[in-house]
């Protein structure tokens, strides 16, 4: 404190009652974080015991990680300490979502030995924000869906997936199966070959199938098939027919399997295995069997 009854401290005796070095103090001063209350008759910097409190609250504000411009905002009354914390909530929790892709990003790439080229890839399809996400979801369900007017809303829910939901905190089989989802919806051959499942999943509900369910025909042809199956009735026989018969009526055997071949791909499959690990379920059941047995008992009608 100078002797000059006026109880201002210097800038050294400031530092030394706050316990901050002279460097920080002069840096804050020079941001007009803390200006001095006067000077002395050779330039230096004089404060009062305000300027103390004052300090406190700047090295409060700046070790919770505010920046300069929020905390001399509080200072001049401009926004309250509330407000502020408020706002940094907000910038912390898409920093710790942005801390926490990178983690996984990391750690799928040691674990799969990525190159440059597959890490700079991965690094950028994971840091989508939702609203892309959500954006690449809805142009491919979009463009799979349009025109078919008569499709059961229920197809929708239950074709739709939730790549936009990347978790916050994501493991690192989820950012694999996101990055290889992002590219696979965007691939035009695979928007070509869900349009042509969902094409099949609208068409022959069948005259039974209550108002609202769809993939009615696929639910049967698996249930069928496992009958069939554990019944021992081989593809080719005749008892085949007359269960394809029952099921398809007068339809034309090669028609359907085209449709069946279409809606039941192999890249079909990874979708819904895809979508299962991003949304951290566990994958459908393939019926890989059932489907076998319909497609060799319908190539068997077909000529094929």
């Amino acid at each position: 404190m100078i002797d000059d009854g006026t109880g201002l401290l210097t800038i050294g005796e400031l530092a030394r009652a706050t316990g901050l070095t002279v460097r920080t103090i002069r840096y804050w001063s020079d941001e007009d974080v803390l200006a001095p209350v006067a000077r002395t008759t050779g330039g230096y910097r004089l404060y009062d015991a305000e300027s103390v409190a004052r300090l406190e609250l700047i090295r409060t504000l700046r070790e919770l990680g505010l920046g300069l411009g929020d905390v001399r905002e509080v200072l001049a009354g401009e926004r309250t300490v509330a407000e502020v914390a408020a706002a940094h909530v907000v910038a912390l929790d898409a920093q710790i979502r942005s801390l926490k892709v990178t983690r996984a990003v990391l750690s799928s790439v040691a674990r799969r030995g990525s190159t440059a080229e597959e890490t700079t890839l991965m690094n950028k399809l994971a840091r989508l924000s939702a609203a892309e996400r959500s954006r690449i979801v809805e142009d491919f369900m979009a463009e799979v869906f349009e025109g078919l007017d008569t499709a059961d809303p229920d197809i929708r829910r239950r074709l739709r997936f939730a790549p936009a939901d990347l978790p916050d905190d994501p493991t690192p089989q989820q950012v694999d199966a996101w990055v290889e989802l992002a590219e696979l919806i965007q691939d035009p051959e695979f928007r070509a070959t869900m349009r042509r499942a969902v094409e099949f999943h609208a068409a022959d509900r069948g005259p039974d199938a209550p108002p609202g369910t769809s993939l009615w025909l696929m639910s049967r042809l698996v249930q069928t098939a496992g009958e069939a199956l554990r019944d021992g009735v081989a593809p080719e026989a005749p008892e085949a027919e007359d269960i394809l018969r029952g099921l398809l009526g007068d339809a034309d055997p090669a028609d359907v399997l085209e449709r069946l071949e279409a809606a039941t791909t192999v890249r079909l499959a990874r979708y819904r295995e895809l979508s299962a690990v991003v949304r951290g379920l566990e994958p459908q059941a393939a019926y890989e069997q059932e489907f076998s047995w319909v497609v060799a008992a319908l190539r068997a009608r077909a000529g094929g």
